[in-house]
């Protein structure tokens, strides 16, 4: 089926089934994946058929809910156990993203909740909180698009690092979002997306999203992002979020603090977007953010093309961590933070 006839719906709940759009064949194919249990669910996410913070949350609570359906029928210390067990595969899929650990944790507080109902029962109430987490972050995306949307001026030409659509969330994007809502207000707006190495996000999915929505893109490799600032052929800056700290240093994909950096010097506008359940507020700032390092083969080639030499070593880190010095500001369902810090970031927990 061709791609340009079908929506962005990145996972759905299906017939007892988790499925999910597999990110690792577009933009050339488009197929969904189904997961029948937490393990199956984790491997998604761990090999990246899922990807995005907000996407990897729902998807796991989805995964909780599925080891309780399937785990329904049996004595309470056995749904225990294996809801234990699905608890840490899950938390242990992905490091950096703290969405995962945040629905995990929801879904931990639904399960200390019900321990004295029927396992069915449980496992019923289980689901619908997946849903809810799976609907909540549609309107939690749409609000952060309405927030961020005055910031980007009419006729703007917007810089994006990575993918933080659609198909990072459960619908409508953080980063994207904001641009979707930009656009939804009447504004002229064409889009810079880099190419995101080594995982060609940008290329093989921002770049998609806004094809579908016949939003004018410009892909570009990474490497040009500052030559392009330096030829005033960049307006704004909009990125998503993997994790921010409490005093707003925010982890997002490998090469954002790259282009925040140029983006000061060039006096580019810096937003990232991102919703509560990104923050991470048990963490000071960015240095204790743990930064995932992924494969080498990731590097070294692509799609079973090596170009590397053999023996050559190979760092891969997956994020990075823009200081919030650097960020102009945060854009959440809440409001906008300019010049974010801690004060300010505690404010949005308090209500």
């Amino acid at each position: 089926m061709p791609v340009e006839t079908l929506s962005v719906e990145t996972l759905r709940w299906r017939n007892g089934k988790l499925e999910l759009i597999d990110q690792r064949r577009l933009p050339l194919e488009f197929e969904y994946v189904a997961c029948e249990d937490a393990a199956q669910t984790a491997a998604a996410i761990r090999d990246m058929v899922v990807r995005g913070a907000p996407a990897i949350g729902c998807t796991a609570a989805y995964g909780v809910a599925l080891a309780a359906l399937s785990h329904a029928h049996e004595a309470r210390p056995a749904f225990d156990a294996a809801l234990e067990s699905a608890f840490q595969v899950l938390a242990a899929s992905r490091p950096t993203a703290v969405n995962l650990f945040w629905a995990i944790d929801r879904m931990r507080q639904c399960h200390a909740q019900n321990r004295t109902v029927s396992t069915r029962t449980e496992a019923e109430a289980l689901l619908a909180l997946a849903q809810q987490i799976h609907s909540d972050d549609i309107d939690i995306c749409r609000a952060i698009g309405t927030h961020g949307a005055p910031l980007i001026p009419d006729g703007a030409r917007v810089m994006t690092h990575c993918n933080a659509g659609a198909l990072a969330t459960a619908g409508h994007g953080t980063a994207l979002g904001v641009i979707r809502s930009a656009r939804d207000a009447g504004k002229r707006i064409s889009v810079i997306a880099n190419e995101t190495r080594p995982y060609l996000q940008g290329a093989r999915l921002t770049a998609w999203e806004m094809v579908q929505e016949n939003i004018p893109v410009t892909l570009v490799t990474d490497n040009m992002a500052g030559y392009l600032m330096q030829q005033g052929r960049v307006d704004v800056i909009v990125v998503g979020a993997d994790r921010i700290a409490l005093n707003g240093d925010a982890a997002n994909k490998i090469g954002t603090y790259t282009v925040a950096v140029l983006a000061e010097r060039h006096r580019i506008p810096f937003y990232v977007a991102a919703p509560l359940s990104t923050i991470d507020i048990g963490i000071a700032d960015g240095g204790a953010i743990p930064i995932e390092e992924r494969d080498a083969s990731e590097v070294t080639g692509y799609r079973g093309v090596r170009w590397a030499p053999q023996g050559v070593n190979v760092a891969n880190p997956a994020f990075d961590v823009t200081p919030a010095a650097l960020i102009t500001a945060i854009i959440t369902e809440k409001g906008v933070l300019s010049r974010p810090d801690a004060r300010q970031i505690r404010a949005l927990f308090k209500n």
